[in-house]
């Protein structure tokens, strides 16, 4: 699925994530996806270091997601983001698992996916949540880096 980081676009305005959108429904809930992606990975790469090597975002369907978590995690379901280290490392959405888990395709579908894509970075800088301590970090970071974009606190309770 890598299919490569480019440094900087031709405004200079740093790395660019590629974005590999299959299912259209990506660009009509997000605009323009790669635009988008870029946001997230220039808003982490600012407070965590660690992601400056970049990613490809694949951005399908639960089905492609079900199939890639049975093969890589032994799960036969699909799930709403995976992040496969490497060099520089992937991540792949599930539109559907995003939108239910959002509730709708306006600005609450925005921010759940731009959280995602933030997660999935994280998780390929290295970061987990197995336990509470590291949870904690890693929700701490997504919080900060969420707020560059001016997305809410995922995190937050809800009344």
């Amino acid at each position: 699925m890598t299919r490569g980081m480019q440094e900087s676009d031709s405004s200079g305005a740093g790395p660019v994530i590629d974005a590999v959108v299959e299912d259209p429904r990506w660009a009509r809930a997000l605009g323009d996806p790669q635009d988008f992606a870029a946001r997230c990975f220039a808003a982490a790469a600012a407070l965590e270091p660690e992601v400056a090597p970049g990613a490809a975002l694949l951005l399908a369907d639960d089905a492609a997601l079900r199939a890639l978590n049975a093969r890589y995690r032994g799960k036969d379901k699909p799930t709403n983001v995976l992040a496969f280290p490497g060099a520089p490392g992937d991540i792949a959405m599930a539109y559907e698992t995003c939108a239910a888990e959002a509730g709708d395709e306006g600005p609450r579908f925005r921010d759940h996916a731009a959280h995602l894509i933030i997660h999935g970075l994280l998780h390929l800088a290295g970061h987990d949540h197995q336990n509470d301590d590291d949870a904690e970090r890693m929700e701490s970071l997504e919080t900060r880096i969420l707020a560059r974009l001016g997305v809410g606190d995922p995190h937050a309770e809800r009344p």
